[in-house]
């Protein structure tokens, strides 16, 4: 029988290029426009934004024109810096998961090149310089994973195979899924024992900085410092101290400043190996990228609360 009542208007969200538009396709209730959060808004005012993954512009007057915003879903995994930018009512979500394998893969990865001599070994070969040297094994290190999220968990579980001691360390002391989790204060007692340190913690204040001189001060001689959380986890003048002395090494995905700039002395220090923040890059990212964005728009378009919210609305 006919009724007078309205349908309910739909959920009109921005994706940031016309491939994700088509990438994500049909979500029931919601409308899918395109803009990258750059130039006008699109004539359907949204009410969810999903900003580029790269090269973030800048939000603040761009979205406070928007009356009608509800939440802004990152592609990103970090959120510093974002949610400075966004109005009082407007949720934050990130993009819990969807880099978790791509960023873990590499933590592994540069533990593997730097305990091995992967790098160095590839450089020998533009010379013809067969330098074969006795290098530390992956197996039998005493591993420290400072940051119990997705990627943390994840780091975690690449390196049990490879017969690897695991500790975490998390936001604060707890039992999580049958894992004892350690809290920050712990960690002055648990540095000296451990010959790898694999950051994978979000930027925040608390953790700004957190990986200062004493922190590297309390690692024990030889140890691998191993950086897939943000730059500014660690003090870069501290470390490079460290390294020039050459009682520590480095493999660094993230770096403070960065990019880093040409000259910059992480270029040059001995026993580090830096790649260009390259964790969440893979092939990996979209297809989950895209999971996640569906499940989270047909969410919203139900009245479902948000996933993976890192500012909730005021």
């Amino acid at each position: 029988m006919p009724t007078d009542a309205a349908s309910p208007a739909p959920l009109v969200v921005s994706l940031p290029s016309a491939s994700w538009v088509a990438s994500v396709g049909e979500v029931p209730g919601a409308v899918l426009t395109v803009w990258d959060v750059t130039g006008t808004p699109p004539d359907a005012a949204p009410h969810v934004v999903v900003p580029p993954y790269l090269g973030l512009p800048p939000l603040t007057e761009v979205l406070a024109a928007l009356p009608d915003l509800r939440v802004v879903q990152l592609l990103t995994n970090g959120y510093d810096g974002v949610a400075e930018q966004l109005p009082a009512h407007v949720a934050l979500c990130n993009a819990a998961g969807v880099h978790d394998a791509s960023t873990a893969e590499l933590a592994v990865g540069l533990a593997l090149a730097a305990l091995r001599g992967l790098d160095d070994a590839a450089r020998a070969m533009a010379a013809g310089d067969w330098a074969a040297a006795r290098r530390p094994s992956l197996a039998d290190r005493r591993a420290l994973v400072l940051g119990w999220g997705g990627v943390g968990r994840q780091v975690a579980a690449r390196l049990a195979p490879f017969e690897v001691a695991v500790t975490a360390v998390g936001s604060r002391a707890r039992e999580q899924d049958g894992t004892r989790v350690h809290g920050p204060e712990e960690l002055p007692a648990l540095l000296p024992a451990h010959d790898l340190v694999v950051l994978a913690c979000p930027l925040t204040e608390a953790t700004r900085g957190l990986v200062d001189a004493a922190f590297l001060a309390a690692m024990p001689d030889g140890a691998l410092l191993v950086n897939v959380a943000r730059g500014p986890v660690v003090v870069t003048d501290a470390l490079v101290a460290e390294l020039t002395a050459g009682r520590l090494r480095a493999a660094l995905d993230v770096t403070d400043p960065e990019p880093l700039p040409p000259g910059h002395p992480l270029w040059s220090a001995p026993g580090v190996l830096v790649t260009p923040h390259v964790g969440g890059g893979t092939s990996a990212f979209r297809p989950r990228a895209v999971a996640l964005l569906r499940e989270q728009l047909g969410r919203l378009a139900s009245g479902a609360p948000p996933l993976n919210v890192v500012r909730p609305a005021g």
